[in-house]
């Protein structure tokens, strides 16, 4: 049985180490093998975006011996040697404008030196065209470029962004400048930011982050997980003492989900599929634990994103699309960075739509804790065992008892946090029942207008109407009068309508009123 690791990102090590690899090589082949081609893919962080560039170095270097048995070795490809140029703008000080042009040109040379070439220039725009010019002189170049907008994402929301964005505009134009030089170029990141050159001055840039044919590239499709892991699975069956359907439909559950493109498989997260294997078989948040989303948490906070109204209706293909530095759009950084993704879509009027969600538990756990911690102080810690109460009341029908650890919860969000609108009130409970994996819609629409929100979990449906500074009775009286509970009626479920009262002044749930209605 193969080592596993989930911190090894060269390929020839992972070779040389007979650690497990996933052959992913049939997809490297279809880029490789016209005569010339400028790529560029966008993944979420640590999804195998650095190996793949590492593979294509190997494969550029002509190391054959590598790809022994692999699926590019059957094919025609030649195994020529090409100047190769990796630009991994990983680990490198990104913090200002003068830290990130002192960084380039610390990459750029680390990259001459390398190729026993010395550069003369001194700006990282000029000892990149420099490098080009020399190296070329042996054939014609491949340009591999690693996370190309890290400097961007290490600068969200600061003053000195733009000024970031606009130097890195220079130095990726040089790409635009060598093309009839370069034999293959590919450029990796985790999201796509207007008026960087790659985007705007490389008119032959091939973008196959949303491609079909390549949807599946990085990440483990079902197959490729059960044939590649069949004796780490079987292992944990026997570990575990649990049936192997069981087993694959829990590892599915957590880790799988992610889909890049509308028609094509989902694809397994590999550092936690890596994680969960090497660490016994214990389910946990693997990936998420590996960067927390400071930024987009602090973004989503600031523009008041409306999280549960994405949840429940589609989007178009902008959601997908680049966007400015200075109006930085949650959803599409959302999707960009693997938080939420492609559910299903549809045609209507020529135009495609999406209906996103989170990809698996794993992400839809930790990024709720990470949100309700921000929009509460509350600790994860906490928010973990309000969590199991409530969960065990709202799948016992024990109204009362949710209740309860609702009023409790709210009483321990800090007096300066909340506000004053419901709607404050709506997205925290929206947030707690989505922690809980409970499906939840906010503002429901109905026949006779929208209900605050509508919980379903096992037999049981839970719509709620809340109010502040009024009474319960008023919130219940509205359920009953306007019938919000009728289509829920006759579906085998169990169906309870909840009127509570929130008081702003004393930052309470101050009473609330149920009745379970009867088909």
């Amino acid at each position: 049985m193969k080592d596993l690791t989930s911190s090894v990102y060269t390929f020839e090590k992972l070779i040389e180490g007979d650690y497990l690899y996933v052959d992913k090589t049939a997809y490297l082949w279809k880029l490789v093998r016209p005569a010339s081609g400028i790529y560029f893919l966008s993944r979420p962080r640590r999804f195998g975006k650095s190996l793949t560039i590492s593979t294509l170095k190997a494969l550029f270097e002509g190391k054959k011996k590598l790809f022994e048995g692999l699926a590019i070795a059957k094919t025609s490809y030649d195994w020529q040697e090409y100047p190769v140029i990796h630009l991994d703008l990983n680990g490198w000080d990104f913090s200002t404008p003068e830290k990130m042009e002192e960084s380039l040109c610390g990459l750029v040379a680390e990259c001459a030196a390398k190729h026993d070439l010395s550069l003369e220039s001194s700006s990282p725009d000029g000892m990149f065209r420099e490098l080009i010019t020399k190296i070329s002189a042996k054939g014609n170049v491949v340009i591999l470029v690693d996370e190309y907008d890290k400097p961007i994402l290490n600068n969200v929301g600061k003053p000195c962004a733009q000024a970031i964005l606009d130097k890195l505009k220079v130095f990726y134009s040089v790409i635009k400048a060598f093309e009839s030089s370069e034999r293959f170029v590919f450029v990796t990141g985790v999201s796509k930011f207007s008026h960087v050159s790659i985007f705007s001055d490389l008119n032959n840039l091939n973008d196959i982050s949303m491609d079909y044919d390549y949807a599946t590239m990085l990440g483990y499709t079902q197959e490729e997980f059960e044939k590649n892991f069949a004796e780490y699975i079987e292992q944990a069956v026997q570990t575990l003492k649990v049936p192997r359907e069981q087993l694959l439909q829990d590892i599915k559950a957590w880790y799988d989900g992610y889909r890049f493109e509308e028609n094509s498989q989902s694809v397994y997260n590999p550092v936690s599929v890596a994680n969960f294997f090497s660490k016994r078989f214990k389910f946990n948040n693997y990936w998420f634990d590996t960067g927390t989303p400071s930024f987009l948490i602090e973004e989503i906070k600031k523009t008041h994103f409306d999280f549960e109204d994405i949840l429940s209706r589609p989007v178009n293909s902008l959601a997908f699309k680049a966007f400015e530095i200075d109006r930085i759009d949650p959803l599409s950084l959302l999707v960009q960075t693997g938080y939420l993704t492609i559910k299903d879509s549809f045609q209507d009027f020529d135009t495609t739509f999406y209906r996103l969600g989170f990809p698996n538990v794993e992400v839809r756990s930790a990024f709720d804790t990470y949100l309700l911690n921000a929009y509460t102080s509350i600790s994860r810690n906490d928010l973990a065992m309000v969590g199991v109460s409530l969960a065990r009341h709202v799948r016992n029908g024990n109204v009362d008892g949710f209740m309860n650890d609702l009023k409790s919860f709210l009483k321990k969000i800090p007096y300066g946090i909340q506000l004053s609108e419901e709607k404050y009130y709506q997205t925290i409970i929206f947030l707690l029942f989505l922690l809980l994996g409970i499906h939840i819609e906010a503002e429901s629409q109905t026949s006779d207008g929208r209900i605050d929100a509508i919980a379903a979990c096992g037999d049981w449906v839970y719509l709620f109407e809340f109010k502040l500074n009024q009474s319960a009775e008023i919130a219940f009286d509205q359920i009953m009068h306007k019938e919000y509970f009728h289509k829920y009626l006759h579906t085998g479920k169990r169906t309870v309508v909840i009127g509570a009262n929130l008081d702003f002044a004393t930052r309470q749930m101050t009473d609330w009123k149920h009745q379970e209605i009867q088909d």
